[in-house]
């Protein structure tokens, strides 16, 4: 079934749920795209995300995919609160409800707090597709939209649309980081995959003279994988990480995990220091708190 209007559900807005009899009080709309809306809700003083989709069996596809994910160590990352259907003026809408991931979208982030967050963000990403292969699924739509990074460089993937068993075809994904678009491979929903996503993801955000938007408005017969090896070793933040990029755009790792393991070495590699950053950390507070916050990120993420 595909619904045949788009909502616009106001502020206030009572959502009940038609079989498990959950009310979700609308507080904003946080997104849209082609299969549906997301809006942030509560129940009480606990926010949550919930996803109204268009499509119900596009929509079910991805609910049975979370449910899926949400079994097993590390669960918390793809966590599944409710799942049911709504009725509005008499047409069936179905939904379903994860946990509310409070942060800003990686470019956002890095011109707010500085590009020394650069490395530990895509260390954070590199983790995170380490947790989804492991469960034999694969994102499929890694983009910067679908990232967030909360306090102290807290890295969570959000819309799960895309995520895909591992030896299908990719169902959902953005031509930009798609390895079709830019002729270097299929579209099997693979670790590989994942990767190349990451690699341009990588050069999207080093892209402050729009030379990557100049290679993505070229014609299709003329685009390809040399276009980004060559920005690999170009933009300053990525030279240092750019054997895992070229691995990463070539397809030659076997596993996400051991790209996050070479990432993980060049950053203790790098020689890059607290007295390095600390111009740039933490815009707006103090040096002193500056390098507490960094070295407990820092810490945190090479420890886990």
């Amino acid at each position: 079934m595909t619904t045949s209007f788009k909502l616009a559900l106001a502020e206030g807005t009572y959502i009940y749920g038609k079989w498990n009899k959950n009310k979700y009080e609308v507080i904003r709309l946080l997104g849209e795209g082609a299969n549906g809306q997301v809006y942030l809700v509560r129940i009480g003083k606990t926010l949550f995300a919930l996803k109204i989709g268009y499509d119900r069996i596009d929509l079910q596809l991805e609910i049975n995919v979370l449910k899926s994910l949400s079994k097993g160590p590390n669960a918390d990352d793809f966590y599944l609160q409710d799942a049911d259907n709504m009725t509005i003026d008499e047409q069936d809408y179905p939904f379903y409800v994860m946990k509310y991931v409070k942060g800003l979208h990686p470019q956002v982030f890095l011109l707010k707090h500085g590009k020394d967050w650069f490395e530990l963000i895509h260390y954070g990403i590199l983790k995170k597709l380490v947790n989804l292969h492991r469960r034999k699924y694969i994102f499929g739509d890694l983009k910067t939209d679908n990232v967030l990074v909360s306090e102290f460089g807290k890295i969570d993937l959000v819309d799960f649309g895309g995520a895909t068993e591992m030896g299908r075809s990719v169902k959902q994904f953005t031509e930009v980081y798609d390895r079709g678009f830019w002729n270097a491979g299929s579209r099997k929903a693979d670790e590989a995959y994942d990767l190349f996503s990451f690699a341009v993801l990588c050069l999207h955000l080093s892209d402050t003279k729009n030379r990557f938007a100049e290679f993505v408005k070229s014609v299709p017969q003329n685009r390809n994988l040399d276009d980004l090896l060559l920005l690999a070793g170009e933009y300053e933040s990525c030279k240092r990480f750019k054997p895992v990029l070229v691995k990463a755009l070539t397809g030659q790792y076997r596993s996400s995990h051991e790209a996050e393991k070479e990432w993980r070495s060049l950053m203790l590699k790098s020689g890059a220091t607290l007295e390095g950053r600390r111009h740039s950390l933490w815009i707006q507070t103090a040096f002193a708190v500056s390098v507490i916050l960094f070295a407990s990120t820092l810490y945190i993420f090479l420890q886990s």
